[in-house]
């Protein structure tokens, strides 16, 4: 049976492509209605108007390091839908190097991205959740947020930074009716980190793998909470 979200307003960050597009899809097709942001406004453009044909979807441009971005944007959103009942904070940026090669500003780029980003989102959504009387967060995480590699310290950093952050606010606000789970995909075959979507990667997970997971967390009873969720490909190459 599919999920009916028939009356709620959902929030996707990095809504446009990849796994933040296939969760905004999966919402709308479900009944939600669906506000997406990414920081390229013709990228926002073409989404939403895809997006529209399956249900109501509003595009906004925002880019999550800056707080004063997200801020104007969650009021607008609360102007069109009238509050907000889920968000998925799914943007994010990779940038791969050594620690001695990194650049300063590349290292606070992902930082800023992946943790303050997510900070600010929630900051804005919470007291939206509260009016409503409960809601769901669900951070997209990575299993880089339990497994450190060379030269990945700063997405290793921000994504071990989102699993604390996620865990201490699923307990800061359970009470007040509002879920909080993160997930850690494996590889998924995206764009994401300057890699480009190919067959050759049919192994790797698909964005609607993703998508699937956040609906199947949106079924769950009231009373019943998965809040870390692992995923993986199930046949990686062998090495």
């Amino acid at each position: 049976m599919q999920t009916d979200l028939a009356g709620r307003v959902a929030v996707v960050t990095g809504g446009t492509r990849g796994i933040g597009r296939a969760i905004a899809s999966s919402l709308v097709r479900a009944g939600a209605q669906v506000a997406i942001t990414a920081r390229n406004e013709h990228d926002v453009a073409q989404a939403t108007s895809q997006l529209n044909e399956h249900g109501k979807v509003a595009g906004y441009v925002c880019d999550v390091c800056d707080y004063n971005q997200v801020k104007l944007t969650f009021a607008r959103i609360t102007e069109e839908f009238g509050g907000v009942d889920i968000l998925i904070n799914n943007a994010g940026i990779g940038i791969f190097a050594s620690v001695e090669s990194m650049s300063v500003e590349d290292f606070r780029a992902v930082l800023e991205t992946n943790v303050f980003g997510v900070f600010y989102c929630c900051h804005e959504a919470i007291p939206l959740m509260k009016r409503r009387g409960g809601g769901y967060i669900i951070n997209i995480s990575s299993l880089a947020g339990a497994n450190p590699h060379a030269n990945m310290a700063a997405y290793n950093a921000s994504k071990f930074g989102l699993n604390g952050f996620s865990e201490a606010l699923m307990q800061e606000v359970r009470h007040d009716g509002i879920k909080v789970s993160y997930i850690m995909p494996g590889s998924v075959n995206t764009e994401f980190g300057g890699d480009e979507p190919s067959a050759e990667k049919s192994w790797q997970l698909q964005p609607d793998d993703i998508a699937k997971v956040i609906m199947d967390l949106l079924e769950y009873p009231d009373r019943a909470l998965p809040s870390r969720i692992e995923i993986r490909p199930s046949r990686p190459p062998k090495r």
